[in-house]
């Protein structure tokens, strides 16, 4: 399985903007530029916001696969990711989530969502191997 997303740039780092469009069309041409990355003087969104919501959905799904594979149904899982940057750098991601999950303890229920936050697939991209190619045109 593969998916994909578009970004289109146009001018310089500061004054320039960009457009996001996503395979399933969710985000189509969607605002992102300097003013929405750093100082929100802008709607849109940024690259750091999307991870976020990446990694905050990838681990609730991680979490209630494990939970379903304890014969566990949440009732309602909620996360919210808290990326952090310093300078040019993003320092960490905290995964902040409540739960209502029948037949589970508080201490079940942190082992299944500290596995997860391991394990979940955005969690692992984090650390992988980045490979780009370019292709130049006038």
């Amino acid at each position: 399985m593969k998916r994909t997303a578009k970004a289109q740039w146009t001018g310089s780092a500061k004054e320039g903007k960009g457009e996001l469009t996503t395979q399933s069309g969710i985000l189509n041409q969607t605002n992102y530029s300097f003013k929405t990355r750093f100082t929100g003087e802008e709607k849109g969104t940024n690259p750091e916001e999307l991870l976020a919501a990446a990694h905050a959905g990838c681990f609730t799904m991680a979490v209630s696969f494990a939970l379903t594979e304890k014969g566990l149904t949440p009732t309602l899982l909620n996360t919210e990711a808290t990326l952090t940057m310093e300078g040019f750098a993003i320092s960490g991601i905290h995964l902040s989530i409540t739960g209502s999950v029948p037949g589970i303890n508080e201490e079940e229920f942190t082992a299944v969502t500290k596995a997860a936050e391991q394990n979940c697939l955005i969690s692992k991209a984090l650390s992988v191997q980045i490979t780009s190619d370019a292709q130049l045109f006038a």
